[in-house]
């Protein structure tokens, strides 16, 4: 599978301010380049009269401090052995005191997966959109054009693109990560780097080390699950007409193709607005369900904002076959 679209490179300013996604604080402390300013007074009394004289002023302007924290919001992906750019999304947030360039890098080498993705070309894209899914609208980094300035507390949303390689076995995990670097500068924190910060402040590597990085994950599998639902209806007089007082007998088949195994099977089925569920009408492969919560594998669900069919199927793999589940309302 491709999961590339169409993309437009274009100057990064705008789109990517498109891109930059509010967040909680995370930053800590005052602005950089803000002037702490305070001076002192005294007062006495001379020959009776009330004396008060001042100090000079002294003003410290705050320093930037760089730090930097990158979360991955996607969940596990699945993937196929031989599929190119799949994307996994990240979201990189400037929790220094000031607004930061940070560039960024694709980093595939985890020691603990079971193989490397390989970085697409071009790797990483922004969310221009803020769909949080891969589209035409979203636009390619291009390490030292449009690498992103982001404000104090800013977040900017990116994808990483990367390609399967052929030949995997069915469960085997890649990892790949995002890295963001404060381009002002990284090392041990504390270290000082002078008159680089806002405002020509001095700039602080912070608790993060100015870096920061973390891993999405890939999951191989070759198996899908189809799910198809039909309806039949079955009328007061015999015909098939949706009267109020017909039947509609649902039918939902799963089936599942290709090697390996879905782990934990579930069906859930609200019952639809203007209908009443026929009690003790749900079956499974034919076999009757309850629809009490009890050690068979389904049941009437009354737990959410409307009642629903849940059926458990279980792990299933292609040899299991087709799983047939049945249930019957009446048009109120």
């Amino acid at each position: 599978m491709n999961y590339r679209k169409l993309t437009s490179q274009t100057a990064a300013s705008a789109l990517l301010a498109a891109a930059l996604v509010p967040v909680s604080a995370f930053a800590t402390g005052t602005l950089a380049g803000t002037d702490i300013s305070n001076t002192a007074d005294v007062s006495y009394e001379l020959g009776g009269t009330a004396v008060t004289q001042s100090s000079n002023t002294v003003v410290i302007r705050v320093a930037e401090t760089l730090d930097v924290v990158v979360v991955l919001q996607s969940p596990q992906q699945t993937v196929s052995a031989g599929d190119t750019d799949a994307p996994l999304l990240f979201t990189v947030t400037n929790t220094g005191n000031g607004p930061e360039t940070f560039e960024l890098a694709v980093v595939n080498t985890d020691a603990g997966d079971d193989f490397d993705p390989v970085a697409a070309s071009p790797s990483i894209y922004f969310d221009t959109d803020g769909s949080g899914d891969f589209s035409a609208a979203d636009v390619a980094y291009v390490p030292g054009t449009n690498d992103p300035l982001i404000p104090a507390d800013g977040s900017v949303a990116v994808f990483v693109l990367n390609d399967i390689p052929a030949g995997l076995n069915n469960g085997d995990v890649g990892r790949s990560a995002l890295q963001a670097t404060a381009a002002t500068g990284s090392g041990a924190p504390g270290l000082v780097i002078p008159a680089a910060g806002e405002g020509g402040v001095d700039a602080v590597v912070g608790t993060t080390g100015a870096v920061a990085s973390v891993n999405g994950e890939y999951i191989v599998s070759d198996i899908t699950l189809t799910t198809l639902k039909s309806a039949l209806v079955i009328d007061p007089f015999g015909g098939d007409q949706p009267v109020p007082g017909a039947t509609i007998r649902y039918t939902i088949t799963v089936e599942v193709t290709g090697t390996g195994v879905a782990t934990a099977a579930a069906v859930s089925d609200p019952i639809p607005t203007n209908t009443t569920y026929t009690d003790n009408s749900l079956t499974l492969n034919t076999n009757a369900l309850s629809d009490q919560v009890d050690a068979d594998a389904g049941e009437l669900d009354t737990s959410g904002a409307g009642p629903a069919i849940a059926v458990r199927l279980g792990d299933l793999a292609s040899a299991d076959g087709v799983q047939t589940i049945e249930f019957e309302v009446v048009i109120d």
